[in-house]
C-alpha cells in the first residue's frame, strides 16, 4: 500500500527524495506525493493527513504527540537564515531594523522563519502582519504594499532584482547568538502509519543515492522548480542540502531543542518535551 507523502516543490526537497519518490530505493513502498508549500503541510500534519510529511520546526509543538520527528531529510544549517527585506528607497531612519510602524508580509504564521522574526523582534513588534504566499511577498514589498517581508530559501539569491534590500538576516542573528545552526524544515513519520526506523533508512538512502549521482534527478528538480533558473537552484540545494540533511547529530538535535525552548519560555510556542524523546536518532 503506498504511503502519503507531502513536500514543498523547492529544489531541495526534490533532490533529496527523488530516489524515494521513483521507487528506487531498495525495500521502500511506494509513495504518493502532494507538492504544498509549507504553511499548507504544516496544517495538513494537524489533521494527520500524509504518512510522511515536510513541517516547520516551529510546528512541532503542535504535532509532536502524533508524529515522530526523524533525525534526516529535512532543512538545517548555517549561512541559510530566512532575511527580513524592505525597498532599498525605504526611508527607515536612524535604525532600518525598526518595524514597529510597519506591515510585514511573512509565509506563514507557524513558520520557522517566523518564529525567528518574532523572537527577533520581541522589542519591537511590528504594527500589522499579514500571511502571504511565498511568492508574492517580494513583489509585494517591492510595489509598496508591504513595508518589508519576511523570505527564504532562493530569496536569498535573487532580491536585489526586485530593488529591494535585507534589513537583517536572522540567520545571522541566531548563530551568533546561539552558536548553533538554523533548524528549519523538519520530516515527521505518522505515529502508527509508518516505522520511523524504516523510514529513516529510506530517506538516508535516497539521500545518498541523490549525492552520488545528482544529475539523475535534475529534470525532476527543474520541472518543480516555479521557474527558478538552474544556477539559482544549484545554489539552493548546495546550502540546503548538508551534512544535516543526511543526520541531524548533536548540534542539530542542539539547535532544534534552542529554538523551541526559547519559544516557549517567550510565550510564542507550547511547551513540548525534549525534540530527542520524540524522534528515532539511531
Amino acid at each position: 500500500m503506498a504511503l502519503s507523502m507531502a513536500i514543498s516543490p523547492c529544489p531541495n526537497d526534490t533532490f533529496v527524495f527523488h530516489a524515494l519518490v521513483h521507487g528506487q530505493v531498495p525495500g521502500a513502498p511506494a509513495v504518493e506525493v502532494t507538492y504544498a508549500d509549507v504553511d499548507v503541510t504544516n496544517t495538513a500534519a494537524e489533521r494527520g493527513a500524509f504518512d510522511l510529511v515536510k513541517v516547520s520546526y516551529a510546528a512541532l509543538p503542535w504535532l509532536l504527540d502524533d508524529y515522530h520527528l526523524l533525525p534526516c531529510g529535512g532543512a538545517l544549517g548555517r549561512g541559510c537564515g530566512p532575511l527580513v527585506l524592505t525597498r532599498a528607497d525605504r526611508d527607515g531612519g536612524p535604525d532600518r531594523t525598526d518595524l514597529r510602524d510597519a506591515t510585514v508580509a511573512v509565509p506563514g504564521d507557524r513558520t520557522t522563519a517566523y518564529l525567528l522574526f518574532r523572537l527577533w523582534a520581541a522589542e519591537r513588534t511590528p504594527r500589522r502582519i499579514e500571511v502571504v504566499p511565498f511568492h508574492e511577498i517580494m513583489p509585494g514589498v517591492a510595489a509598496g504594499r508591504y513595508d518589508a517581508g519576511l523570505v527564504i530559501h532562493e530569496a536569498r539569491f535573487t532580491y536585489p532584482r526586485h530593488g529591494l534590500t535585507a534589513l537583517v538576516d536572522l540567520g545571522e542573528w541566531w548563530e551568533s547568538d546561539t552558536g548553533l545552526p538554523i533548524p528549519l524544515g523538519a520530516i515527521l513519520a505518522r505515529r502508527g502509519a509508518v516505522d520511523p526506523q524504516q523510514a529513516a533508512g529510506w530517506i538516508r538512502e535516497s539521500v545518498r543515492q541523490a549525492w552520488a549521482d545528482p544529475a539523475a534527478s535534475r529534470a525532476y528538480v527543474l520541472a518543480h522548480a516555479q521557474e527558478m533558473e538552474p544556477d539559482v537552484v544549484d545554489r539552493h540545494i548546495g546550502l540546503y542540502v548538508n551534512e544535516f540533511t543526511a543526520d541531524l547529530g548533536e548540534a542539530g538535535f542542539a539547535a532544534v531543542e534552542a529554538l523551541l525552548g526559547r519559544a516557549a519560555d517567550a510565550g510564542l510556542v507550547p511547551q513540548t518535551s525534549n525534540s530527542r524523546a520524540t524522534a528515532w536518532t539511531s
